[in-house]
């Protein structure tokens, strides 16, 4: 049977793809709904060369990180987990204190989960910058206004 070249199936290539960068200024933006929108951004899903063995997105900057909100009761009750491998270490952190501590691991614990479980998680997750203040040091990038 004779291929058709306009029949082949199209592989993105590392030197064809353009990668922009991205600003989210975080305040007052609900966690999980700006989460997801990160996610799609960072897989490249907003592009139509999207492939997804393949990482074809952009980078972003996050600030405000310690502005987001969470809807309903989930303040209080919200959870953070980790184990250190050892019998009994298991350890448990408020959303609280979380957020008074390290505002920006509580969106990239969020982003995270909804990437892919393998390697391409960790290479799409270094495309994020999260930043708890106002400031961040990506100007050189200009990065543009993206709205959630």
């Amino acid at each position: 049977m004779k291929l058709n070249k306009s029949n082949k199936t199209f592989l993105p290539q590392k030197s064809l793809i353009e990668r922009k960068w991205w600003l989210i200024n975080a305040d007052g933006k609900v966690l999980g709904r700006m989460a997801t929108r990160i996610a799609d951004v960072l897989r490249g899903k907003d592009k139509p060369q999207y492939t997804p063995f393949f990482d074809s997105g952009d980078f972003i900057v996050v600030v405000n990180a310690e502005k987001l909100k969470l809807t309903g009761s989930k303040e209080t009750q919200k959870k953070y987990y980790r184990h250190s491998g050892y019998m009994g270490g298991m350890k448990e952190t408020s959303y609280e204190r979380m957020i008074a501590t390290h505002p920006e691991r509580v969106l990239l614990h969020a982003v995270k989960g909804m990437l892919p479980k393998n390697k391409l998680n960790r290479k799409i997750l270094k495309k994020l910058k999260v930043y708890a203040g106002p400031e961040h040091k990506h100007k050189a990038q200009s990065p543009e206004i993206l709205e959630i």
